[in-house]
């Protein structure tokens, strides 16, 4: 299902088995890659939907910008977006036909924030269905707070920016973290009451842990063995800075 808007406010109730697709691209199908007014939307999923599924694929792609995602929100998503380059509008894309959905949301073009350009990305996600946690972000400001969240595996993929992931949650279960790539800066909190071990491969320009004790290439907190979660973390590629704090 398509739905095509400027400047509106999308609650999603198709029937359980059918995939939504929401397009907020120009009608025109010729969207100007310069920057104009800001255009604000916003896009619900409703908790009708939200119940389908037993767990959610989430897959947040954003070339530039400013990204903010954390839990609380009444259903599936809640989520709002202000830009000023049309080519820039987000697609949101959700399908709840199997008993795993997905959840994605891709900026079609831009990679750069150089000039007077506004992409800014606030995203509230469901608290309580377990959720596959994926982001690819490039230039600009990520931050993450995933405290609230029902997590079975976190992935980002790094571009220049920087990404503030917060993991200081109570998980009842085990999940693996896989950072990759990128020369920007990459900050982790994770608890210090629950069990983590992080290990750090590759071209990484230099790092930075607190709370966790080092053995090779691998920290481990306090918690690590005693607690009944563990939070597994995995830092690869060309980060310019990582920085894991267990707090």
């Amino acid at each position: 299902m398509l739905f095509r808007t400027r400047r509106s406010v999308l609650a999603l109730s198709c029937l359980a088995g059918a995939g939504c697709h929401i397009n907020l691209s120009d009608d025109s199908g010729s969207p100007s890659d310069r920057p104009g007014p800001i255009v604000r939307d916003k896009v619900v999923i409703g908790k009708e939907k939200a119940g389908h599924a037993e767990l959610v694929q989430v897959d947040l792609t954003m070339g530039a910008g400013e990204l903010d995602v954390r839990g609380g929100a009444a259903g599936l998503l809640e989520a709002e977006f202000a830009y000023n380059v049309p080519s820039w509008k987000p697609e949101v894309r959700h399908d709840d036909s199997s008993f795993r959905g997905r959840l994605s949301i891709r900026q079609p073009k831009g990679t750069t924030m150089i000039g007077d350009l506004k992409n800014q990305w606030k995203i509230q996600l469901v608290n309580t269905i377990p959720l596959d946690f994926a982001v690819r972000c490039g230039a600009g400001e990520s931050v993450l707070d995933l405290r609230d969240l029902t997590l079975r595996s976190v992935e980002i993929h790094m571009g220049a920016g920087t990404v503030d992931l917060d993991l200081r949650g109570k998980p009842e279960k085990d999940y693996d973290v896989n950072i990759n790539g990128g020369v920007g800066e990459a900050t982790v909190r994770v608890p210090s009451t629950i069990g983590v071990v992080a290990e750090a491969r590759g071209g990484i320009g230099s790092i930075e842990v607190r709370g966790m004790k080092k053995d090779g290439n691998r920290w481990f907190n306090d918690a690590y063995g005693k607690a009944k979660t563990t939070i597994r973390l995995d830092v690869k590629g060309g980060i310019g800075q990582i920085n894991i704090f267990s707090e």
